[in-house]
């Protein structure tokens, strides 16, 4: 394996020795299946007000996980000192937990095959590690751009802020062995208007956080001087902006805002455990049940979604998920129609399905991995149109640009959304901005509304750092890309009235 560009702090442990001990330790003691996984998770936050440092914290998760299978039920156990000893008894106390557990265990659990893969080593794709800037200079940028904004006239307030993290880990199960390490940032500015009433209204940049490292915040894959610059006049024509008036439109949807409507309303009910009832307290189940599989009309015929677990700088993109499985892509949604969901290897060996699709994540080494969402994606049209050719074929609508609050029900069915900025069509031509715009629909509704998608030229990776699931609670980073796109006769609601009501 080749190690000089995993973090030297990491590698310098014995991790295979460490492994080993863990491995040999359950064999012996009757472990029909067992896994070691040792992490180093850095994390870094910086938040500025107006200008002046906040917050500023960092984190340093170091540890290892022994996870078994006893006579057809799960044990796991942690530990947070790295040596052979700590190992050893892990897979011990993971050994007595199987055992205990085997009294109220009903079903058995078995895994589906994954092909060896032997010793490999994966980085996700960044240029510079941002945890090899000095948070002086990264505080020094978060500030001049706050600066930038708070000298022009009607920006009163800006927030700043900064997440970076860093992910190391070493993974085997005597088949696999996988050493890794992976990259994320998310930048993000919000500036803030108050008028002389109280009323209020923000602004917050577009760019997604994404699997980058330092270069992202100074022009590789993001323009953040432009869309700085054009931050006050788009917040000054949103504080005299119109309020919407409820009633069914057509919307022109730009992928800052429809990656979220994806996240809550394909990517977490096209995840198979949630579908069987096994994700039933957080956060619910999901309305597409496993017998819906090849039937369920999911949205119109030009919606094609698809899992992904390679995208290049996606969230969650890995070589190998916490199971050894090798990262892949597949179909979900395909002309429409349910025709694939996410998968860990219990969940795929329990339906029959084949192979894991590579769904398995754990957030630290003190958690037992469980089923995580993949980079979830609609695809665009290969020839399809631009956004602007897009809004041309509206003639009484709204352009939603940007993600803002959400809420959806426990069977991702029901939703609501609102946006960043909204866009007044008329005849084609955007007619000025719109202020207390949501829109709301069923899942089926809203994705068989769906006439257009438009081409290559329109898709952004969009995403979100701290999707939860599980109990005990887990956050896992998903991106999720799409084009822009035309749905029909969308209800929206005028947000103020709808409180007041």
């Amino acid at each position: 394996m080749d190690h000089s560009q995993i973090d030297a702090d990491f590698t310098a442990y014995p991790l295979r020795e460490l492994a080993d001990a863990a491995l040999q330790r359950a064999a012996e003691l009757g472990a029909q299946h067992a896994d070691f996984r040792a992490e180093r998770i850095r994390g870094q936050r910086i938040g500025l007000s107006d200008g002046n440092l906040e917050t500023q914290f960092d984190s340093d998760d170091l540890g290892l996980a022994v996870r078994v299978v006893v006579d057809g039920t799960w044990g796991f156990a942690s530990a947070v000192d790295l040596t052979r000893e700590a190992a050893a008894r892990a897979a011990a106390e993971a050994i007595d937990v199987a055992k205990v557990a085997a009294a109220i265990n009903t079903e058995r659990i078995e895994l589906a095959d994954e092909p060896a893969h032997g010793e490999v080593t994966w980085l996700s794709a960044y240029e510079l590690d941002p945890f090899s800037v000095s948070v002086a200079d990264k505080i020094a940028l978060l500030s001049g751009w706050s600066r930038q904004l708070l000298g022009v006239a009607g920006v009163d307030h800006v927030d700043a802020s900064l997440l970076q993290v860093k992910e190391c880990k070493f993974y085997t199960d005597g088949a696999t062995t996988a050493l890794q390490q992976r990259v994320r940032m998310h930048p993000s500015v919000t500036a803030v208007a108050v008028a002389a009433d109280g009323r209020f209204e923000t602004m917050r940049t577009l760019a997604p956080p994404a699997g980058r490292g330092h270069e992202y915040l100074t022009g590789t894959g993001w323009d953040f001087p432009a869309e700085l610059a054009e931050l006050p006049s788009l917040l000054a024509e949103k504080m005299a902006a119109p309020s919407v008036q409820a009633g069914r439109y057509d919307l022109v949807i730009d992928p800052s805002n429809l990656f979220l409507t994806i996240h809550e309303s394909i990517g977490h009910a096209t995840e198979l455990d949630r579908a069987l009832g096994y994700e039933a307290a957080y956060a619910g189940t999901s309305f597409a049940t496993f017998d819906k599989l090849g039937s369920l009309q999911y949205g119109s015929p030009v919606m094609h979604v698809t899992g992904d677990r390679t995208a290049d700088h996606g969230l969650a993109t890995i070589g190998y998920d916490d199971e050894g499985v090798a990262g892949q892509s597949w179909d979900l949604i395909t002309g429409g129609v349910l025709t694939g969901y996410q998968l860990d290897r219990r969940i795929a060996r329990l339906k029959g399905l084949g192979r894991s699709n590579g769904c398995a994540f754990a957030d630290s080494p003190s958690h037992m991995p469980i089923q995580r969402m993949a980079n979830v994606s609609l695809q665009p049209a290969a020839d399809g149109p631009d956004t602007a050719q897009l809004i041309a074929g509206v003639t009484d609508g709204i352009y939603i640009v940007g993600d803002k609050s959400w809420s959806i029900d426990m069977q991702r069915y029901n939703f609501q959304f609102t946006g960043q900025r909204f866009y007044r069509i008329k005849n084609g031509q955007l007619a000025g901005q719109l202020r207390d715009v949501a829109y709301q629909a069923t899942t089926t509704d809203f994705w068989n509304s769906m006439e257009a998608v438009g081409g290559p030229q329109t898709y952004v990776l969009g995403g979100a750092f701290n999707c939860g699931k599980g109990q005990p609670g887990q956050v896992a980073p998903v991106s999720h890309g799409c084009p822009a796109v035309v749905m029909r006769g969308i209800r929206i609601l005028n947000t103020v009235e709808e409180a007041g009501a």
